[in-house]
């Protein structure tokens, strides 16, 4: 059984509910998902303590704090053995700039999401860490023309799905 599968539906409503709006009162949470406030707010509590609830944060606009530049670029190592992509993973941790970093399998290494102030910011970032992270070859870089979707709300599947 997968962890979702683990949870009833009651759960899974609340996961939809929180992740859509992570400051809801526990009173709302409750009438959104027909239960009253003390089981409710004990079943929160489960999923915060079980890790499917791992933290709640503010969703903050790029543009308004200078941070409008996006970016995707790819990264090819010169070495994919064990040491060196510890070394790379653990390098692109220090960099604020970069928002995701995902090993891939294919063509390339690493997919980095970056987000700054503009082209000039990115082209300092680019020259001054990212090609300085450990074993990176070679960079190819994604500025992006139009944001047209972003979320990081996740389906939860329905108890009988």
């Amino acid at each position: 059984m997968g962890k979702l599968e683990a949870l009833d539906q009651k759960d899974r409503d609340i996961l939809r509910v929180i992740q859509a709006k992570g400051r809801i009162p526990i009173v709302d949470l409750a009438e959104a998902v027909n239960l009253t406030k003390s089981p409710c707010l004990q079943r929160l509590r489960r999923l915060e303590r079980l890790g499917y609830i791992t933290g709640y944060r503010a969703v903050l606009d790029p543009h308004k704090i200078d941070q409008g530049y996006l970016v995707y670029v790819q990264i090819k190592l010169d070495n994919t053995g064990r040491k060196a992509l510890e070394s790379f993973n653990k390098a692109v941790q220090r960099v604020p700039e970069i928002l995701a970093c995902h090993m891939l399998s294919g063509g390339y290494d690493y997919l980095l999401k970056i987000r700054c102030a503009n082209m000039k910011a990115f082209r300092e970032l680019l020259g001054d860490a990212i090609a300085d992270l450990p074993h990176v070859n070679q960079t190819i870089s994604f500025p992006v023309m139009e944001e047209v979707k972003e979320t990081t709300l996740m389906v939860i599947q329905d108890a009988d799905d």
